[in-house]
């Protein structure tokens, strides 16, 4: 079954097994959830101290040295390795000319952070000493996220240079708690009442909040990986929010993510907004639990519902007591969740708020003891599947924001249109809370302008001579897909869902020899379906003719002898 001397087999966390089945979707692509961190490091290296450090590391955590099998398996499982090689090598990118190596160093990073793990064969972890210079080196740690979550690398990164002071001795150290005992607790949760408390949370959701579109994949498409753009605000709007988070009695995330909740609802067009956000997941009743290293976290779905004339505090007070009923209840896993809701998904947009810095500080504790070598600095990236992520950063100066997109699914310049929305949202926030929630600041610079000028019959200045309507539509369905296209008779559709439809149906029609010059009947009643299908004629290239199913029939027969259907 396995290539190496088992030890143990555990089961996976809900997180594991959406992490799997993503990193799994397409062998060929990169695999996003491979996270790397590089360390600058000043001095003298004893490469011995440092492959006993990562040795005993990985033989104190179990849950270091684990494979992920699923093949011929009803549940995949994660199966621990009795002892694993020390995964450490060495690269030297020294010039005896003395010529700068930065070139060659991102060149090998680029690759290495690229270069997928097999997940059957443990360790899924790779460290690499790359020597650039007289006293300088870069020590580089690749990993799959499926072994532990940013909260554990701080502990990680500790516990590694603690070790390596040590030569790899940990008689002094605490003991490990085994991850398994964090297992256990996950089972023994009563998941029903869990999930009747989730049904409950995300009663009357009918429709998932998608940014680029229902016809979006869910799991990776490309070898890309996800584009970034930075909002970061300066130091005093940063104090001045944090001031009025605590005037409030409200959590610095609660803001961001009621600014990330209206400026998505603005985007959407919808007054009922879901998005991901990711929980630390570590009980507080497992003792020890603070200092393990694993992978803890979970997705879950936060919910945003303004209501009319709504003050933002009111809102935003609101979000904070409804998330904060839901504490004991984000362990389960969100396909699970999104059974419960009855649907097949949530949302595509994912906010996380980082609160476990790597920072100088934790880089100093870390390093007491090792004589002549200093951590001088440290570089770290990660990834999720998700067409937009937003990676929150509390600096104490500078609050950080990092919209990870996937360029194959949403437009750079709508990305940065919803940086700005944000930015002036957030310095909207720094001013104080009490103000209505839907009379906030969310359109740029020239857009309220516009709109009031269209509103009082100006000339719509638009280059549409060469576009066609589905043209038109195809646009909208890029820049702006889950905006609402079509509404009526209750029945919504975004531009995504409409792009996807008409497309579809419009290959179904070509498939059949419609096309130039040909007449396609429509016998449908006013419905989004109607739209659907004329836009789908059109994109055939045919001529749609509306014929109403309640014409008399003498009616009907006049307009399709005067227009020969195919």
């Amino acid at each position: 079954m396995t290539g190496f001397q088992l030890e143990d087999v555990l089961p996976l966390t809900p997180l594991q097994a959406g992490m799997l089945f993503h990193s799994l979707y397409d062998s060929q692509a990169v695999d996003v959830y491979t996270t790397q961190f590089v360390f600058d490091l000043e001095g003298t290296v004893s490469v011995f101290a440092l492959r006993s450090a990562i040795g005993t590391l990985l033989r104190r955590h179990a849950n270091l040295r684990v494979g992920f099998l699923h093949e011929d398996l009803d549940q995949p499982v994660q199966a621990v390795a009795a002892q694993v090689p020390v995964p450490l090598e060495e690269l030297d990118l020294t010039s005896a000319d003395g010529a700068d190596g930065t070139e060659a160093l991102e060149t090998f990073l680029a690759a290495d952070r690229t270069r997928r793990f097999d997940l059957t064969t443990p360790p899924l972890m790779r460290f690499t000493l790359v020597h650039t210079g007289p006293g300088r080196h870069r020590l580089v740690m690749t990993s799959h996220h499926l072994l532990f979550d940013g909260w554990s690398v701080p502990l990680l990164v500790r516990e590694l240079f603690e070790l390596y002071a040590r030569q790899g001795d940990d008689l002094t150290l605490p003991r490990v708690t085994p991850y398994r005992t964090y297992l256990a607790w996950l089972a023994a949760q009563d998941r029903a009442a869990t999930l009747n408390t989730w049904r409950e949370a995300l009663a009357g959701l009918e429709t998932p909040t998608l940014l680029a579109g229902r016809g979006a994949p869910q799991g990776p498409d490309s070898a890309e990986l996800p584009e970034t753009l930075v909002l970061e605000l300066d130091r005093d709007t940063t104090h001045r929010l944090r001031e009025t988070a605590r005037a409030s009695r409200l959590t610095l995330n609660t803001l961001v993510q009621g600014a990330w909740g209206l400026v998505l609802a603005h985007l959407t067009g919808r007054s009922d907004v879901v998005f991901g956000t990711t929980v630390s997941g570590r009980p507080p009743e497992i003792p020890g639990i603070e200092t393990m290293i694993g992978l803890f976290i979970n997705t879950v779905p936060v919910r945003l519902r303004p209501e009319p004339g709504e003050s933002l505090a009111a809102l935003l007070t609101r979000l904070q007591e409804e998330q904060a009923r839901l504490l004991g209840h984000q362990y389960v896993g969100l396909t699970e969740i999104c059974e419960t809701a009855g649907l097949d998904r949530l949302f595509d947009t994912l906010a996380v708020f980082e609160n476990y810095p790597l920072d100088a500080e934790a880089l100093r504790t870390a390093q007491q003891g090792m004589a002549g070598l200093t951590v001088a600095g440290i570089e770290g990236t990660d990834a999720a599947h998700y067409p937009l992520t937003l990676t929150i950063a509390p600096g104490q100066d500078s609050l950080r924001v990092t919209f990870g997109y996937r360029a194959a699914l949403l437009d750079r310049t709508l990305i940065e249109q919803t940086v700005a929305r944000m930015r002036r949202l957030l310095t909207r926030m720094a001013d104080g809370l009490d103000v209505p929630a839907d009379g906030l600041p969310l359109l740029l610079e020239g857009e309220r302008e516009r709109l009031l000028a269209t509103a009082r019959g100006a000339e719509l200045r638009l280059n549409v001579r060469s576009l066609s309507v589905p043209d038109v539509v195809a646009r909208q369905a890029v820049h702006h897909p889950g905006a609402i296209a079509v509404t009526g008779a209750g029945e919504e559709l975004t531009y995504g869902q409409l792009q996807e439809l008409s497309t579809g149906l419009a290959k179904a029609l070509t498939g059949s020899g419609a096309g130039a010059e040909d007449g396609v009947g429509i016998l449908l009643g006013r419905s989004s379906a109607q739209v659907t299908a004329a836009l789908a004629v059109l994109r055939a290239g045919a001529a749609y003719v509306p014929l109403d199913p309640r014409w008399p029939a003498e009616r009907l027969d006049r307009v399709t002898e005067s227009a020969p259907l195919r």
